[in-house]
């Protein structure tokens, strides 16, 4: 069996006679028809489950999973690591598929347990630390009056602010109303780094603007080498360090975390550049240190940018990763014998989290309450998956009406 991904499906051509047939809609992301020879599923079933021991495979995906033997007799041919990286793929793919969404579920769960605490303490320490750390480069800036200075404390002020801001978001959103907010808070981080990058973007920019302006108009009197200030700043850096290195161990666990990371990992970057320019324009070339607030401005006003446009993504149904889709397809049309096709699937961001919206079809003369009972229990199911906000899941009889939620079609 050889299984190819496609930009909306995923094609497996079985050796036995059952089949899977797709087809793909043109119009939409994530809009895929499949059908089910239901009456060879059983035989599929009982053949998948006696070579993958006790999960069912009933497309027989197994026959193309890759062994790690197979893997290194990949490596020697031509271009072996680029095929030996896609069956990796694949293989991740195809056990993705064969747990059950219970497993999914369970193991997102227990990988939470386990990193609760060590996510606390990157919280609460980053909190704390990017307090000490404003206190220091505040000192350092007021007491030196360098530009290159000036522009790593107001990023160690608005750190400070943000981390209290998205502290108290992540709380909020895990109270909201839900009779006022009924689709829930978990939109308010996303909310929350927008107004955030907006306001450390203009910010900046009057950083900028200061650094061009002495830049033109610099008087000839000395700059002063400030020794407290530069070791201030060589101290937040240091520290800047040490939590970039515990972050970079939980950030898949935690947005939060990632967010932090991020953060440290810029503020590296910008104390480090800091340091040397401020230097630079005090012992050797006076240019040296508004030139460096230049570049610092433009630098975060550039990358709080991209994490704006990010967000955009986030709040405006940006479409959730092809493996996602491919995962919700292949649950929904092993879920029930009753489910004769999938008509439709479409994964999208709300936020950091996912709105599923699944298009099942079931035969004509399927009972009402059967029909409900099915659609009832994959919606519940799909929505334990972890980033999943919500999920919706429509009947049908049929395949061949008009894409839905289409209004000049």
């Amino acid at each position: 069996m050889v299984i190819t991904q496609t930009k909306d499906a995923f094609y497996p051509q079985s050796p036995v006679s059952g089949t899977l047939l797709v087809s793909s809609s043109t119009s939409d992301y994530g809009a895929t028809t499949i059908c089910r020879d239901k009456g060879k599923r059983k035989d599929e079933e009982h053949l998948g489950a006696s070579a993958n021991g006790s999960r069912p495979d009933p497309f027989m995906l197994l026959a193309a999973y890759k062994s790690e033997e197979e893997l290194a007799t990949l490596r020697q041919k031509k271009a072996g690591n680029r095929l030996v990286k896609y069956h990796r793929k694949q293989n991740d793919l195809i056990n993705s598929f064969l747990k059950s969404m219970d497993e999914h579920t369970e193991e997102a769960k227990a990988e939470e347990e386990t990193v609760r605490l060590p996510i606390t303490i990157a919280i609460w320490t980053s909190l704390i630390g990017n307090f000490v750390l404003c206190v220091l480069q505040l000192y350092a800036a007021i007491t030196s009056a360098s530009l290159s200075l000036i522009a790593t404390s107001v990023d160690a002020v608005f750190d400070f602010g943000s981390n209290v801001v998205l502290f108290w978001l992540h709380r909020k959103a895990l109270s909201m109303d839900t009779n006022k907010w009924p689709v829930g808070g978990a939109r308010l981080e996303t909310i929350g780094n927008i107004v955030y990058g907006a306001m450390m973007s203009s910010v900046n920019l009057v950083v900028l603007i200061e650094s061009v302006q002495e830049f033109i108009k610099h008087s000839d009197t000395e700059d002063k080498f400030h020794i407290p200030s530069l070791i201030a700043v060589g101290a937040a850096l240091g520290a800047k360090i040490l939590l970039f290195l515990y972050c970079s161990s939980y950030r898949r666990q935690s947005s939060q975390v990632q967010v932090l990371w991020e953060d440290h990992r810029n503020d590296i970057f910008i104390n480090g550049f800091g340091l040397v320019m401020s230097a630079g324009g005090s012992k050797w070339i006076w240019w040296l240190d508004p030139l460096g607030g230049m570049i610092l401005a433009v630098g975060v006003i550039l990358m709080w940018g991209i994490t704006i446009y990010e967000q955009f993504g986030l709040l405006a149904g940006k479409s959730a990763p092809h493996e996602f889709t491919q995962l919700i397809i292949y649950k929904a049309a092993t879920f029930s014998d009753e489910i004769e096709k999938i008509d439709t699937v479409r994964a999208y961001h709300s936020g950091p989290n996912y709105f599923v919206e699944v298009d099942i079809v079931m035969d004509a003369n399927t009972p009402l309450w059967l029909a409900h009972d099915i659609s009832q229990q994959l919606q519940d199911k799909i929505e334990t998956l972890p980033n999943v906000e919500r999920a919706f899941v429509h009947v049908d009889h049929e395949a061949t009406h008009p894409p839905e939620h289409r209004k000049n079609v």
